[in-house]
């Protein structure tokens, strides 16, 4: 395994479109969301760890997660974990990850990716990442994951890439021509139509070298801040340094601060049963439904003219559904949501209406 390779893991959401599963003591890359046995964040460690070493992947978090990713984690060491004292969005904690790793490494390269994506084809996934690890360590390039589009999906971003700049290494290499937010539905329909657009999956691969030049470049206010404890990473004063910064850090991610700026991007397009898992509908997509097209995790549930239908139930709890179609129904703790499956874009207002009027706890 190449000692040149790391991995840095995003883990610091707090997924409230999950709520009431996803909580922010316990949001959902800490859930086993699929019943599988594994934890989102545990099955993205395990598949870094078919690329990288163990001792070269980081995860940054929210410092109230911390003994939460080193439990479930327990591979890790407490130096591997890079707590943020608050939230600032992709780039601040990619710039964070950086000069962590150049203190050990000013070789690296480097995959980054969120903690809680599903990869269905993990032997793909890998394939798929070390041919782009092999192209950045070539070439000054800022690469990211397209994903080919099944459907003209709204809640994604889209990358429209060069069908003429294919790379002679692997020919599933693009230089990428723009990036599109989430589109309207006929927009979405043309991208599919046209062929040369990609959904953005938000998994990255660069060299240390390419990533810190492009923030030098494209985001010098966010760069200097971290460059100031260069000599801090990895010693005693590294989280002292980290809380002081953060709160002055810009508020923005690495898409918009360099990606969408940049003109040395260029896009891999995969195809490894990616879902970005973002929404109750979402995991709907990808499970498994019984024969009226339910998904059903929970040992005792019983439905009667139900259908298509998430529903998730604490293990060993007896449920009764009758003459349901098209909800989502989840209970954790004493929680219990039941909401139309196309109203689910609500949720957010929910937890905010909540947590007003209901308090914290329920949050």
């Amino acid at each position: 395994m190449n000692k040149n390779y790391f991995g840095v893991i995003m883990a610091g959401g707090v997924g409230t479109r999950f709520w009431p599963l996803s909580k922010t003591s316990f949001p959902k890359q800490f859930i086993d969301i699929l019943g599988t046995g594994e934890s989102l964040i545990q099955k993205t460690f395990n598949r870094l760890s078919k690329i990288c070493p163990k001792k070269n992947i980081f995860v940054v978090t929210n410092f109230i997660y911390k003994d939460l990713v080193l439990e479930q984690l327990p591979d890790l060491t407490e130096d591997q974990v890079l707590c943020e004292p608050m939230r600032r969005n992709t780039a601040p904690c990619i710039a964070y990850a950086n000069y962590k790793i150049a203190r050990i490494n000013p070789d690296a390269n480097i995959v980054v990716c969120p903690s809680d994506h599903i990869i269905l084809y993990e032997d793909n996934f890998v394939e798929v990442i070390n041919s782009a690890l092999k192209a950045s360590e070539k070439n000054d390039w800022l690469v990211t994951l397209g994903i080919k589009p099944s459907r003209p999906d709204t809640g994604y971003g889209y990358i429209q890439f060069d069908e003429a700049s294919s790379y002679s290494d692997d020919n599933r290499i693009y230089k990428v021509k723009i990036f599109t937010e989430k589109p309207k539905l006929e927009l979405a329909k043309s991208f599919l139509q046209s062929g040369d657009f990609l959904w953005n999956s938000g998994i990255f691969i660069w060299s240390l070298k390419s990533i810190m030049s492009a923030f030098e470049k494209y985001l010098p206010e966010v760069n200097s801040l971290f460059e100031k404890g260069k000599l801090k990473y990895s010693t005693p004063q590294e989280q002292d340094f980290i809380n002081e910064i953060f709160p002055v850090c810009t508020n923005i991610s690495i898409d918009y601060g360099i990606m969408e700026k940049a003109d040395n991007v260029y896009v891999l397009s995969s195809d490894f049963g990616w879902s970005d898992l973002g929404t109750w509908g979402s995991l709907y997509d990808i499970s498994k439904k019984d024969d009226n097209k339910n998904t059903i995790i929970g040992n005792n549930v019983l439905t009667y003219n139900t259908t298509n239908c998430i529903i998730n139930m604490p293990k060993n709890k007896l449920v009764v559904l009758q003459g349901l179609n098209d909800y989502i129904v989840v209970e954790n703790n004493d929680i219990l949501l039941i909401c139309k499956k196309e109203d689910e874009q609500q949720i957010r207002k929910f937890v905010n209406d909540v947590e007003a009027q209901k308090g914290k706890k329920f949050v």
